[in-house]
């Protein structure tokens, strides 16, 4: 067997993490996938050519650099219930303010608080697509992602086709308090899903600071805040349209991912 570590720079996030893990699941000769996303490092356990494994992460339009090969065999996970259950409350947690920053976004007229919330549904369904693929059999986990990308690249396109509308009309200003604490809470639900899926990892229940900040759903948040403050600042619409309009974007993004895993 052979070790081959690769460095993913893009590799930000605990969803994409699990997007590096789908990824490389299709592959028959991959035993085992090791994930350190505090360095951004991945070593695959496999039987093949190393240039297969790098091919398959370059898809993934993260980044990919192959640091080297090593005989040997990954340790197995110390503890992978414990780890089943900390993506369980990952998808719990996102699901939930899924259902929630939508509501309150449509309510407070927020289009950033209404892209905030389909960005936590994709995480959900990454968590869920994570759960799903366990003990089923290719075909079926690359029906259920594609489902999954497809439906995201949808609901990211119609709510860009609602930021051009309101941008060509006259749309009012969102509630920004609405906008702060909804957020706020996000954030820390954020906060909560990293330090969960972190601990099963590393053993250690503390987060490099270093690390909570560069998460992009942890970014997504204080995009949406910020927008929030500038919007009471000018009492224009406009920044919460931007802030939407980014993440919209982030979320095709995403989208893009998902359906590239599938091919």
């Amino acid at each position: 067997m052979t070790i081959s570590r690769f460095v993913i720079p893009g590799m930000d996030c605990a969803a994409e993490e699990q997007l590096v893990e789908m990824a490389l699941s299709d592959i028959d000769a991959v035993k085992r996938v090791a994930v350190d996303l505090d360095q951004r490092l991945v070593a695959v356990d496999h039987n093949t050519s190393p240039t297969i494994i790098g091919d398959a992460l370059r898809r993934l339009d993260l980044g990919s650099e192959h640091l080297g090969d090593h005989d040997g065999i990954l340790e197995p996970a110390a503890d992978q219930p414990a780890e089943r259950a900390a993506l369980v409350f990952a998808l719990i947690v996102n699901a939930a303010f899924f259902v929630g920053e939508l509501a309150v976004g449509l309510w407070s007229r927020s289009m950033g608080l209404v892209a905030d919330a389909l960005d936590m549904g994709a995480d959900a369904s990454i968590y869920a697509l994570s759960l799903a693929a366990v003990g089923t059999s290719r075909a079926r986990k690359n029906r259920l992602a594609r489902t999954s990308g497809y439906l995201q690249l949808g609901l990211a396109i119609i709510g860009l086709v609602e930021v051009v509308r309101r941008f060509v009309g006259t749309d009012e200003p969102p509630q920004t308090v609405s906008m702060i604490v909804v957020s706020l809470l996000a954030l820390v639900g954020n906060v909560a899903v990293l330090a969960a899926l972190q601990r099963v990892r590393s053993g250690e229940a503390h987060l490099q600071a270093s690390w909570i900040f560069t998460a992009n759903d942890i970014k997504v948040n204080l995009l949406v805040i910020i927008a929030a403050v500038v919007v009471a600042a000018t009492d224009s619409a406009i920044p919460d349209l931007i802030a939407g309009t980014i993440i919209f974007l982030v979320v095709a993004n995403g989208a893009r991912r998902i359906l590239t895993i599938t091919r």
